[in-house]
């Protein structure tokens, strides 16, 4: 048995780096749900993450994982039968789509080639030939963890708007909430759905929805029925500071020290840290010959990037090698691209030391692991990271 010394290097995209300050603040006797100090924690939290969505309406949290807030987004919102437009980008959107079979919707699922967005010209063209307005929601992935694509929520809302259909915007932000630009209100998003593990910075175990008042509006005439994921019943508790069932008490003392954490760097600039690293490691990519799963420059990922390796070689090899060598976890491919792509997650609590940590980690395993590859890559990375003056950084802002 190989005997590691350090610390081990988490660089899958999520579960992310838990920061020292986080695992303090969740480390707290168990505290009564029902009584007043909790009520105080419980109003921070919810404010704290209104702040984080940049939204004004309601947030809900549920002690789940992120599957979790997807199936509350859903149960909410639909009735079997009714029809969501959905689009193929990668594995979490084929996961969100088999919920929504199993709810018997009626699936209209736009297919990818894995490597890009969600196609926005197809949305449209969809959007425009249902005159009808039988489609009840467009639910798009806004950062593709298992590609590192980017499908932009905006842009979306714009072509609904565009050709005024009245259909819900539905957004999986579990990988982008924290790790990049997202807008809830000013974006025109209806229902958004995250996780406490990716750009949180958090344990996996909670899951979020940030809903319109449109969204709850078709919620609250929705006859389906539900009982946990209800957002009508925890809506009504958050008002006294509670919640209908046994929160997760020291995730929410975590969460609370995390946004903390992310408002004094400032949330404008922990987005750019997150594009700074992902350039930085796209030009490693780009040295040793290898491709980036994702093919749009425009659409690259800030949290993540995934590495296709050379045809005739194994990924998860690779990720082998890299592991029991150097004591490091990189994200394996899921589905069709298993085996074919590695990815690297540069995301949450994470700097520049730790990139760089990370990326020799990889390029020492292309060697061990016999990759064809040129050497170098590291050295790019260096040379984008010590451009960093040249990024303005926004001023922090503390709540």
């Amino acid at each position: 048995m190989t005997v590691h010394t350090g610390r081990h290097f988490l660089q899958i995209p999520g579960p992310t780096n838990v920061p020292d300050r986080v695992l303090r603040a969740m480390d707290m006797p168990t505290l009564d749900h029902r009584g007043p100090e909790f009520a105080e924690l419980g109003f921070a939290v919810l404010a704290s993450m209104q702040r984080v969505f940049r939204t004004q309406q309601p947030v809900i949290i549920f002690p789940s994982s992120g599957t979790g807030a997807w199936e509350a987004a859903m149960v909410n919102v639909f009735a079997p039968g009714d029809k969501v437009l959905m689009c193929e980008t990668g594995q979490f959107a084929v996961l969100w789509r088999g919920i929504a079979d199993k709810f018997k919707l009626d699936v209209d699922f736009i297919p990818s080639d894995w490597r890009h967005g969600a196609d926005l010209a197809e949305i449209e063209k969809r959007l425009a030939a249902d005159k009808q307005h039988t489609i009840k929601a467009v639910c798009v992935v806004h950062n593709e963890t298992s590609t590192g694509c980017v499908t932009p929520p905006l842009e979306v809302r714009k072509l609904l708007d565009r050709v005024k259909h009245p259909a819900l915007l539905m957004v999986d932000t579990i990988s982008g909430l924290g790790s990049m630009e997202y807008e809830h209100d000013a974006w025109g998003i209806d229902v958004s759905v995250a996780g406490s593990q990716k750009g949180l910075m958090l344990p996996p175990g909670l899951g979020f929805n940030a809903v319109s008042e449109k969204a709850l509006a078709v919620a609250k005439a929705n006859p389906g029925m539900r009982s946990y994921w209800d957002w009508q019943e925890v809506i009504s508790f958050n008002k006294l500071g509670t919640f209908p069932y046994t929160p997760a008490t020291n995730l929410l003392y975590g969460l609370r020290e995390a946004v903390k954490m992310l408002e004094e760097e400032g949330l404008e600039n922990a987005w750019t840290r997150h594009k700074r690293h992902s350039a930085a490691t796209r030009a490693a990519v780009k040295v040793w010959g290898l491709e980036t799963q994702c093919a749009d420059p425009a659409a690259h990922s800030p949290a993540l990037t995934g590495v296709r390796v050379p045809d005739g070689h194994d990924a998860d090899a690779f990720r082998k090698v890299v592991l029991e060598n150097f004591d490091m976890s990189l994200g394996t491919g899921l589905n069709k691209v298993k085996g074919k792509v590695f990815r690297i997650g540069h995301i949450g609590h994470f700097n520049d030391l730790m990139l760089m940590g990370t990326l020799a980690g990889v390029e020492m395993g292309l060697d061990l692991a016999k990759i064809p590859h040129r050497s170098g890559g590291v050295l790019a990375a260096m040379d984008v990271l010590k451009g960093r003056d040249a990024v303005p950084m926004a001023k922090a802002q503390v709540a």
